[in-house]
């Protein structure tokens, strides 16, 4: 089945053995050239949004540090007051904190309150961590594009080096995302895709459906030098049932970004 955390683990055990060295996000956008180790054949960026069940992202971030692998957890204003042990504990394992911001939807499209709100989070957060890095939330029922705050206001005021969706240069790297439990799932997908660049992704070869088409792409060597993998922790299953709940509820999901989408809801 895909989508189980054994998937995941075989995905990162491939990318390594194909010669992938994996950083953070703060570490892709501090030095996206930066110098990789003999027999390297490019960079791999592992980003997770932590949307629910902070087990699966705790479970997800020890699967990696097993591993040696580091990589960057993005919490929601919703999560980070009752996870402040989950993100001690992912902090410990040396994986990257970051704040999953929907700042603009939460305050009903009020920049200045956003923008306060955005201040008190981060500095929440950053009890528990240096956060030097943000993404933002696609909050697909919300009619406010959180990105839309920095027309009037500046992260980089607070500290903040990098939002993938701005700062990160997509014409030199491949973006992937689980987006609708698949991956292959922009066409649906409101806010989570890089519209400039996912046909030119497609026509090169770079647009898969499963895990396992990612994996062989891999072991073919036909994946680019620098890569940012996303992936929502909760869907990473262990167990049948957890599975098929996640399967179903991710389906409903799906039915209903295909109508905003269609309708610009």
């Amino acid at each position: 089945m895909d989508f189980t955390l054994n998937t995941y683990k075989e995905l990162l055990t491939t990318l390594r053995q194909t010669g992938y060295e994996f950083v953070t996000v703060e570490q892709l956008s501090s030095s996206p050239q930066q110098e990789r180790s003999e027999g390297s054949s490019g960079l791999c960026a592992l980003r997770h949004d932590v949307d629910a069940r902070l087990e699966a992202s705790v479970a997800m971030a020890q699967t990696e540090a097993d591993m040696g692998i580091r990589s960057s957890y993005y919490f929601r204003s919703r999560e980070i007051y009752h996870a402040e042990k989950a993100i001690r504990m992912i902090a410990a394992m040396g994986h990257e904190i970051g704040y999953h911001y929907e700042d603009l939807s939460l305050m009903d499209g009020n920049a200045e309150r956003a923008w306060e709100h955005f201040k008190q989070e981060l500095a929440w957060l950053r009890q528990s961590y240096p956060v030097r890095t943000v993404c933002m939330h696609g909050a697909p029922r919300s009619r406010y594009d959180g990105r839309d705050l920095w027309k009037t206001y500046d992260y980089k005021q607070e500290g903040i080096l990098c939002e993938p969706y701005i700062d990160l240069d997509y014409s030199r790297l491949l973006y992937l995302t689980d987006t609708g439990r698949r991956w292959d799932g922009y066409r649906m997908s409101v806010r989570d895709k890089i519209p400039a660049y996912q046909e030119e992704w497609k026509k090169k070869g770079w647009a898969f459906h499963t895990t396992d088409d990612i994996i062989r792409a891999a072991e073919e060597r036909r994946l680019p030098a620098t890569m940012l993998i996303s992936t929502h922790p909760q869907r990473w299953v262990v167990g049948c049932c957890r599975w098929l709940t996640e399967w179903l509820t991710q389906a409903v999901k799906n039915e209903v970004k295909k109508r905003i989408v269609k309708y610009n809801i």
